[in-house]
């Protein structure tokens, strides 16, 4: 196929001179032999593709999988280099791989939706803190720090930094550190009750204030000051029967009202 070992120093010391192959490919009519010369050169290259994936690992995929998708994006370097422009392959080859690599994390590793943006800060910040880390003494870098050494202002920063959250969420079933065995789940809020309450005696009020002065008395007692029904017979000189009597048909009345169809 033409293809020869480079004689001087190579970023990628398994890199063939493969020029004369890629005009070749470039000369070739689609068909059998096409295809066989563009398998090869894509064989040829996979090592340096894996290389540049293996830089990406511990950022929640998996490197077999980061390994094809560098491979479909050698694939598409072979597919769409053309020598004619008196560009090396590898030039053209490699910020190809590691934009389909980087394509893959913001298109399939988000757990949210985050602008291209605010992905962007994310990744000036992450490196920053790696580099930083050594100057640092091993702990984390402030924010006024990273500001300084990214020339981002403190809230890109603080941006930044929400955003290195994003790629993953914490199952509600995890455990809280520091919670004595509690989830993540158990520190959710719930409808409060209360409100339901509010919203209940601002409906009612209207048909409170149109009883008479004596019903709505021994409503305010009972329901509002938590008396017992023996308690407001004793203070309004009538029988606890009576008392009874008096809530209970003043609730089927409130009742009846509020349920009525408006009009």
């Amino acid at each position: 196929m033409g293809t020869t070992t480079r004689a001087k120093p190579h970023p990628h010391d398994d890199a063939p001179d493969t020029a004369a192959a890629f005009e070749r490919l470039a000369a070739l009519p689609e068909g059998p032999e096409h295809r066989a010369l563009r398998d090869e050169l894509v064989r040829i290259w996979l090592p340096m593709a894996e290389r540049i994936a293996v830089r990406f690992r511990g950022r929640g995929e998996a490197l077999e999988d980061l390994y094809q998708v560098a491979a479909l994006g050698l694939v598409k370097a072979v597919d769409h280099y053309d020598p004619a422009r008196g560009r090396a392959f590898e030039a053209y080859a490699v910020p190809t791989v590691t934009g389909e690599i980087k394509r893959h994390f913001r298109d399939h590793m988000w757990t949210l939706h985050v602008p291209r943006r605010v992905q962007d800060l994310r990744n000036r910040v992450r490196g920053a803190v790696k580099e930083l880390a050594s100057a640092t003494a091993g702990r984390m870098p402030t924010v006024a720090e990273i500001a300084e050494h990214t020339r981002l202002t403190e809230a890109e920063v603080r941006t930044g930094l929400e955003a290195l959250e994003c790629f993953a969420a914490l199952s509600l079933d995890a455990e809280t550190p520091g919670a004595d065995g509690h989830s993540l789940g158990d520190t959710l809020g719930a409808p409060d009750p209360g409100f339901d309450l509010v919203v209940d005696r601002a409906a009612v009020r209207p048909c409170l204030e149109a009883l008479p002065e004596r019903e709505r008395t021994i409503l305010y007692l009972r329901f509002f000051r938590g008396m017992t029904q023996s308690r407001i017979a004793s203070q309004l000189g009538i029988s606890q029967m009576h008392v009874s009597r008096l809530i209970s048909g003043c609730c089927d009345r409130l009742r009846e009202e509020l349920l009525a169809e408006p009009g």
